[in-house]
């Protein structure tokens, strides 16, 4: 029986699990990182471990994990969502150590981990599949053969890829050599695997999704699907349950190949087939071994609680339903609410939150571990919230998400939630009539184009020799300038004979002088730094300007790649090197043409905003 789990992850999936537990009467233990200390799943957790090592890191540390769980007496292991959730090492470890793992066995998270072994799972269990290979690619020669056999475009992924991860759209024969290479970087860095397959790229399809559980007694149900269609370069931002304007002979088709191929795997706890539909035909994509991102709209409109099912089949428990028991009522939205700029391209806001207040109605619900003063920290993904809704149809759902997100203050770091509303309000998402690549393709032209106009600068008091009125309340600063302007506050944390003070930190600034502020870029450089999710890395101008030659970091990050050494002649707009912040990387170009004079930082070093990584010489 199982007293004690512990939670192999952070933040707002580590909470919702805990919730679980607690209402279950399950004692639970939470582990972080040293930045992590004042997270919310931390205070919530019966116990807390703090892991030792880098930050970005510590959470991938599988032999650390299941040594706190030995330690703490652990009986089972809740991996959440993403880190070691679909490492099957990982299960492996925790079923060597004694500790069950919520999750499903080893060997099936290992053959669903690989595209190409999933793929040939589906194939012989009669599941249809997107045209491509089944075996790994090798070159990128291959890779072009491949475009002329399926017909252009196509798309390389790695094979242990997820979540637009390593994956690499090529429309022309030309983008094959930079694509191939990329999604074999990326594979590498970000799960451990270089390997890369092919397969045709369908342009407008919907992503649709069926949630599956099945329990160690043979016992396989869906709860039905979910509409993921609402996405940029493969994140997901809005997704809905039941999907609307699904043909019912297409619905009814693709749930029952889910849950044959979920049978023919003998799969047990919850997952995800993820699938593509084209018209009337739908074609499988990958299983996702753990509990999703957007599991809540499924629990919304079947009532049926997906993480305690989780840990009913991981005690050895029967399913608590069978499938004629499985009702559906409704519709439910949910928006993944990030810390990004979407009119600057989604450039991740690193910060603090100075105001979180929640939208409080009987219809929504908000999944969240943010909190006001919560530092958002740059070595993890950008969700500060998922908030989820329930109508009792598709337009009372949206209208009601509309209101709840007017309702959603947060202050102090840019939000997607000018996105939401907008997108709610479009015409082709009212109707239904979206596809996976609509918001970029299509959307986000007129969504820039509306963007609130910038602030007018301050003008100067119209009496001659008479300050301006100050601003936030502030006056001279008493040296004959006047103020107008108070920046931050910078929070810290200050430690004094073993104990931690926390400081707040405040500038004022004179009339005319630049303001730098804490976890963004310089005015002058914020249109230049184009944040973009992991499959495409965009091109970001260094910050140091063209006559000073300083190569400077955009934000707190990773120095992902060096592309350069010590004493590279470089040219104007050449790219130097590959920058992470928040999951999200940029290519960083040089401001001018010269020498790589020096070196301030190394592949992997984590550095703070306007760090000089590098200079040029003339």
């Amino acid at each position: 029986m199982i007293k004690k789990v512990l939670i192999a992850n952070r933040s707002e999936i580590a909470v919702r699990v805990i919730t679980a537990c607690r209402e279950m009467g399950i004692k639970t233990v939470a582990i972080y990182s040293e930045p992590d200390k004042l997270s919310r799943h931390v205070s919530l957790a019966d116990e807390a471990y703090q892991l030792e090592g880098q930050p970005q890191k510590v959470y991938l540390d599988a032999a650390q994990v299941v040594e706190i769980a030995k330690k703490c007496g652990a009986d089972a292991v809740h991996p959440g969502y993403g880190f070691l959730s679909e490492n099957p090492e990982f299960a492996r470890n925790c079923a060597d150590a004694g500790i069950k793992f919520i999750g499903p066995k080893p060997e099936i998270i290992h053959r669903m981990g690989s595209k190409v072994e999933s793929r040939r799972a589906m194939e012989a269990a009669g599941v249809p599949v997107v045209p491509g290979t089944t075996d790994p690619v090798n070159s990128a020669d291959e890779v072009k053969k491949l475009g002329a056999q399926y017909g252009y475009p196509i798309a390389i992924k790695a094979s242990a890829g997820g979540g637009g991860r390593g994956l690499k759209v090529v429309r022309t024969e030309a983008e094959a050599e930079s694509a191939f290479t990329a999604a074999q970087r990326e594979g590498a860095s970000y799960f451990g695997s270089g390997e890369v397959y092919v397969e045709k790229y369908l342009d407008h399809p919907r992503h649709i999704e069926v949630q599956i559980l099945g329990d160690e007694h043979g016992n396989v149900i869906h709860l039905g699907e979910r509409d993921c269609s609402t996405q940029r370069r493969h994140q997901k931002l809005i997704e809905e349950s039941p999907a609307a304007k699904l043909d019912p002979k297409v619905r009814e088709s693709l749930l029952a190949a889910s849950v044959k191929g979920a049978k023919s795997l003998g799969y047990t706890s919850a997952g995800t087939f993820e699938l593509l539909v084209a018209g009337k035909e739908f074609y499988f994509l990958e299983v996702n071994t753990r509990v999703q991102v957007e599991h809540p709209v499924t629990e919304y409109v079947t009532g049926i609680d997906i993480v305690k099912e989780q840990i009913r089949i991981a005690n050895g428990e029967q399913l608590s339903v069978k499938q004629e028991e499985v009702f559906f009522r409704g519709h439910s939205i949910e928006c993944r609410i990030n810390a990004e700029d979407p009119y600057k391209n989604f450039m991740p806001a690193p910060g603090t939150v100075k105001n979180f207040s929640e939208p409080r109605m009987p219809w929504v619900r908000v999944d969240s571990a943010c909190y006001s003063g919560y530092q958002i920290l740059p070595f993890y993904d950008s969700l500060l919230a998922k908030l989820i809704v329930w109508g009792r149809d598709r337009k009372e759902a949206i209208d009601r998400m509309k209101l709840a997100l007017s309702e959603f203050k947060i202050e102090g770091v840019a939000t997607t939630i000018p996105f939401h509303l907008a997108e709610l309000d479009d015409p082709k998402f009212i109707d239904a009539e979206t596809y996976t690549t609509y918001i970029e393709s299509e959307f986000m032209k007129g969504f820039i184009a509306n963007a609130p106009k910038p602030a007018p600068p301050a003008v100067p008091g119209a009496a001659a020799g008479s300050p301006p009125a100050a601003a936030n309340g502030a006056g001279s600063n008493g040296h004959g300038a006047a103020v107008t302007e108070k920046v931050g506050p910078y929070n810290f944390e200050v430690e004094v004979d073993k104990k931690t003070y926390k400081v707040a930190v405040h500038e004022f600034v004179a009339p005319g002088a630049p303001v730098a502020r804490a976890g963004s870029v310089s005015a002058a450089s914020a249109a230049n730094v184009k944040g973009r999710s992991l499959d495409r890395p965009s091109k970001t101008a260094s910050k140091g300007g063209s006559s000073s030659g300083r190569v400077k970091a955009p934000m707190h990050g990773v120095v992902k790649e060096l592309l350069v050494e010590l004493g590279s002649a470089v040219t104007q707009g050449q790219k130097l090197l590959i920058f992470e912040a928040m999951k999200m990387e940029s290519e960083v170009v040089a401001p001018k043409a010269g020498k790589i004079s020096a070196l301030n930082a190394k592949q992997g070093d984590t550095v703070e905003t306007d760090h000089v990584i590098m200079e040029i010489s003339d």
